[in-house]
């Protein structure tokens, strides 16, 4: 019995595509853990600069709690059949002290200024360190994309 799927890309096109999908998209799943407290996911709004997703959390959320304790985080791109996953490092920035080309830029995708509201915000900077990208079985060989910080292809 024959099966069509989709085409498996070369590691080129699947950088490509996951450059273009982290340019363009709106929402990421975030996933933290913390020490005493266990796994913690939510979707949070993103901004792609070309190095590094930039999110943008309430002070005193468990994701901001979370990873000063563990910086480690994971993103996921909400697709399940256009898979795209980064681990990497998270980088806390008050939301006053945030490098103000990242806020502007965060500013301008989603019309909304952290900055300006009541209360504490929290960026989150994660420049991954590993990031998979596959759609369907064809692509689960080769698709890690990026390892230690440098993109396979």
């Amino acid at each position: 019995m024959h099966t069509t799927g989709p085409a498996r890309r070369e590691a080129a096109e699947r950088r490509r595509d996951t450059l273009e999908r982290l340019a363009v998209e709106r929402d990421v799943w975030v996933s933290t853990a913390h020490p005493d407290h266990g796994p913690h996911q939510v979707p949070l709004w993103f901004m792609w600069d070309g190095q590094a997703v930039w999110m943008c959390t309430d002070a005193t959320s468990a994701t901001a709690r979370n990873v000063r304790a563990e910086p480690r985080i994971r993103l996921a791109l909400p697709d399940p059949f256009d898979v795209v996953l980064l681990r990497g490092e998270a980088e806390c920035f008050l939301d006053q002290e945030v490098p103000a080309d990242a806020a502007e830029a965060f500013t301008t995708k989603f019309g909304w200024d952290p900055r300006t509201e009541e209360g504490s915000f929290v960026y989150l900077r994660v420049a991954p360190t590993t990031v998979r990208a596959w759609r369907g079985e064809p692509e689960l060989r080769g698709r890690v994309i990026m390892r230690d910080g440098r993109w396979l292809a």
